[in-house]
């Protein structure tokens, strides 16, 4: 059975040079750099058995480098969902702007029942 134990939300921004991928990360930091996680062993797991499902909103979802973004969090097996969403606020500079991304972290443990299933 797999258990949702942690929903964690942040935002990351890109102040100049429109990547995507760096506000994306700084939004995933965002959400985690205050958790400190001590339930492991009352469920007689360790941080490597979360699965964590992170959701990132962004104006342009292509633009996002998935793994780079994953590579964030230290732990667990991590899917990456990127969908449209944050904020695009022009600098006044041509081709430049700064990209505000939203991300959603949920961490899950999958936990057998008490017949092993």
């Amino acid at each position: 059975m797999r258990n949702r134990y942690i929903t964690e939300m942040g935002m990351g921004t890109d102040v100049h040079g429109m990547n995507h991928t760096r506000a994306a990360e700084r939004a995933v930091f965002d959400a985690i750099h205050h958790s400190s996680l001590h339930f492991f062993k009352h469920l007689g797991k360790t941080a490597h058995d979360m699965q964590i499902d992170l959701i990132i909103g962004v104006p342009d979802p292509e633009a996002v480098d998935r793994d780079r973004v994953a590579e964030v969090l230290p732990y667990g097996s991590v899917s990456v969902t990127v969908e449209k969403g944050g904020l695009e606020i022009p600098t006044g500079e041509e081709n430049d702007a700064i990209i505000i991304a939203n991300a959603g972290v949920i961490v899950h443990i999958v936990e057998t029942d008490q017949d092993g299933v």
